[in-house]
């Protein structure tokens, strides 16, 4: 469709100061988090409410102009790249709490609205919504609900996923419906399920309901030191294997540290190897008795200084560095790519052991940091685009998340797969694996007009045979059907 006829559609549609033309502005959207990716849209459109989201989507699918949905731009897979001739449907105006409901332990919000802006909307009720992810003061819940966000409380009580009753979405033809239920459980498939962590693949979503949880009445947090990583991974391994579930486990190696401390000096001992954050929560006399136990361990694997932090305040410090960590490794490198993949618990040690070894293989330095209580790596590829380093550095990144799966792991634990790491999909899984979620994918948005090129490997990305569809042996057996 002609650009110029498209963005006077939209301005019909939505009114002119929803439609962004201008070039200068477009350029603010034509990347997320990671940056080695970008192209500028045709035009981005501001939606105020679930109609206007519906308005634009309608506009796409009824001339097949791709689109995608973008939340705050957080997002380090290229989740929200846009297509060149398409347009980018920004949600930052969709930003209410629609409704605080304490009793049942819910809250009703927009997509717009950030993570963190959740629990203190309902702090004076005494709860909170638990998934953290690093940029939880700027990402939004929509595009948590995109990528099944975690963070560093993951281990104790999961994902995005976990946390979510119900969501009103905009479908690839514009349909709006509504996933889950205010009931915990629902009966028939679990499309709610199947939508979060589609990385906006299978529709946009414009209204969350959202479960809360209680403050815990006892929190300890502890940082222990360690004359290597290997020896902090093995630490991880035995604190879970004793029966006890932190609400966090991180780790961070001496690279990391040097970032944070010269970023915002959270007080990390800068001549140790690897320290290991350990987070407990919950009643006080578990939390009491579990703590010691958590002390003991770390000693028995050689910790050579553990810090207790006593106070509010100085627990506050302890997750303001880890959670500085990714942009604070700009302070040592003028470039780099944050990865993301999982690995079992067990193989902790062998896979820092390994990704070391692949850094040295590339000439380049790797930073580690990441949720060692389920496995999952955040290794920073650290890199001199000025030095020619990029396309060594891509490679290795991926390598990485590579080995992760290779390890019994996988290519993604929150960050999605998005545009970077879709050629990696095979890797993980088979054809028929493959074929199976394409159907599902289809099945929504059978134009392919909903963020394409996007989660599942393409020949646009990826250099497979282009040509006329070839039939998958599980079509040609007659075992599915081609939507």
């Amino acid at each position: 469709m002609d650009r110029v006829a498209l963005q006077a559609e939209l301005v019909a549609a939505l009114g002119a100061d929803a439609v962004l033309t201008d070039p200068v502005s477009l350029r603010a959207y034509e990347c997320d988090g990671l940056t080695g990716y970008r192209v500028v849209p045709a035009c981005v459109v501001l939606p105020r409410d679930t109609a206007q989201v519906a308005a634009a989507v309608r506009v796409c699918a009824r001339n097949g102009v791709p689109f995608v949905a973008r939340g705050a731009g957080t997002g380090l897979s290229g989740g929200a790249l846009p297509v060149a001739d398409g347009v980018v449907i920004s949600l930052q105006r969709l930003r209410a709490v629609v409704s605080v409901d304490p009793v049942n332990r819910r809250a009703v919000v927009e997509p717009g609205v950030t993570n963190l802006d959740i629990s203190r909307a309902v702090a004076a009720h005494g709860l909170y919504f638990a998934p953290d992810p690093s940029s939880q003061q700027v990402c939004t819940i929509g595009g948590n609900v995109a990528e099944n966000s975690g963070g560093a409380h993951c281990l104790k009580y999961g994902f995005t996923v976990h946390h979510i009753h119900e969501i009103e979405v905009v479908l690839p033809d514009g349909t709006v419906t509504t996933l889950g239920g205010p009931a915990p459980h629902q009966g028939g498939y679990d499309l709610l399920g199947a939508f979060i962590g589609s990385e906006g693949t299978l529709g946009i979503v414009t209204r969350i309901t959202v479960k809360l949880l209680p403050r815990p009445a006892a929190v300890q947090t502890l940082v222990a030191d360690f004359p290597s990583v290997e020896q902090a991974g093995d630490t991880v391994t035995a604190i879970v294997a004793a029966g006890i579930v932190p609400a966090a486990v991180e780790m961070m190696d001496a690279l990391a540290i040097e970032a944070v401390e010269a970023a915002v000096s959270a007080g990390y001992s800068r001549d140790t190897a690897a320290a290991l954050i350990v987070e407990l929560d919950g009643p006080p006399a578990e939390v009491t008795a579990q703590f010691a136990e958590v002390e003991r361990l770390c000693h028995e694997h050689g910790t050579t200084k553990v810090h207790v932090a006593p106070t509010p305040e100085a627990r506050a410090a302890v997750w303001k560095g880890r959670k500085a960590a990714f942009a604070a490794v700009g302070r040592i490198s003028p470039n780099y790519f944050v990865q993301d993949g999982v690995v079992p618990r067990t193989r902790l040690a062998e896979a820092l052991t390994r990704i070391g070894e692949l850094a040295d293989e590339a000439g380049l330095r790797v930073a580690n940091v990441f949720h060692a209580g389920d496995g999952n790596l955040h290794p920073l590829v650290l890199y001199s685009e000025a030095r020619g380093e990029h396309e060594r550095a891509e490679h290795l990144s991926s390598s990485i998340a590579e080995l992760c799966v290779d390890l019994g792991g996988s290519l993604s634990g929150e960050h999605g797969i998005g545009t970077d790491k879709a050629c990696s999909m095979p890797r993980q899984y088979d054809d028929a694996d493959l074929a199976t979620m394409t159907l599902l994918r289809r099945a929504f948005d059978p134009d392919d007009v909903c963020n394409p090129g996007k989660l599942l490997p393409t020949p646009r990305l990826c250099g497979e045979r282009p040509g006329p569809h070839r039939p998958h042996p599980l079509e040609a057996a007659g075992l599915i059907e081609r939507i």
